[in-house]
């Protein structure tokens, strides 16, 4: 089948263009679009330009740190057989409990006011068992009602289950063969694994970066660079979430060791305005809290990383395919 072509002149060309270089379309009386064809010969719109100017919504300012807060002393803390006889749930702080909240209330005033500047606020998420709904309100007491944006009360964010009333004597020896199975994998009977808290922490997580997103924890409009977001949780649940947000793999989540009680852990915003846990701490207490060398470089990372950026640099590719030593070898 042959096949036609057809060549137009550089006079014709010239015409054409100038023929073509404001169109004007009209379909109604009361409807006029103006299409103007751009020096590559593309229509433009000139009416959507608004939409890529100055006009476009920056999206709010991140806050400047996240701090996560373990519960103050509890009586299970004390004594396991309260386990036997009350719900996880409604198991209360002693009264050394409520003072380690309190001090560790003061520390984070203390940390955020070297920061220096007026307009600083506070925005609670607090898991809604009693020992940290207590312990929320005994470090509360270091805030006045000005410096509290709000607080919300996450389910998400409870204590791993273990199951109901407690067998103490069962308790043991689940422990014991938790042990042996795998911290993270093993499943409490009539409870749940460390592997399902990272189920419900992964929705937490992205109800909480929606959060900052849009900046839901500060008024319409209110541009606060100075807010400060507290999780107030339990050891495990807080040891996930830190899991989750810096994609940790199960051998590492099992190096870490818990918070103390009335502890706390500070991811704070670096160079590039994303958190990094060596903004705040130093690697001895990383390496104390169980982060190892892949972990610490990856931190080193974050804290002059931008937001959306990944590191393709990530040391567990190295420690992983090992056959990349045969890369280096020269015939």
């Amino acid at each position: 089948m042959a096949l036609l072509a057809f060549t137009l002149s550089p006079a014709l060309l010239v015409q054409r263009k100038a023929s073509v270089s404001n169109i004007r379309c009209r379909r109604n009386p009361s409807h006029e679009t103006n299409i103007t064809v751009a020096d590559n010969g593309l229509a433009t719109f000139p009416e959507k330009k608004p939409l890529v100017g100055p006009s476009v919504k920056l999206p709010p300012p991140r806050p400047r740190r996240i701090i996560l807060v373990r519960h103050g002393q509890s009586e299970g803390n004390v004594d396991e057989s309260v386990y036997t006889r009350i719900a996880d749930p409604k198991i209360a702080l002693t009264e050394k409990g409520k003072v380690e909240a309190e001090e560790c209330g003061k520390r984070i005033r203390e940390l955020i006011e070297k920061d220096n500047v007026p307009n600083w606020k506070v925005y609670f998420y607090v898991s809604p068992y009693r020992r940290t709904l207590e312990t929320l309100k005994s470090l509360g007491k270091s805030f006045e009602r000005s410096r509290i944006a709000g607080m919300r009360e996450e389910p998400r964010l409870r204590e791993q289950d273990f199951g109901n009333f407690q067998d103490r004597e069962k308790m043991r020896y689940e422990k014991a063969v938790r042990q042996v199975y795998g911290r993270f994998f093993y499943r409490f009977p009539n409870g749940e694994s460390a592997a399902d808290v990272y189920d419900r922490i992964t929705g937490f997580r992205e109800t909480l970066r929606a959060d900052i997103d849009i900046g839901r924890f500060q008024p319409p409009g209110d541009r606060n660079s100075n807010m400060n977001l507290v999780i107030v949780s339990h050891g495990l649940t807080l040891r996930v979430f830190l899991m989750r947000w810096y994609k940790w793999s199960v051998e590492q989540f099992e190096g870490l060791r818990n918070l103390g009680n009335g502890n706390m852990i500070v991811m704070q915003t670096g160079y590039g305005e994303r958190y990094s846990l060596l903004t705040h701490h130093n690697e001895e207490e990383l390496r104390q809290f169980g982060l190892t060398d892949d972990m610490l470089t990856d931190q080193e990372w974050q804290k002059f990383a931008k937001p959306g950026e990944l590191n393709y640099d990530c040391p567990m590719l190295n420690s992983f395919f090992t056959h990349y030593e045969d890369d280096c070898i020269v015939p």
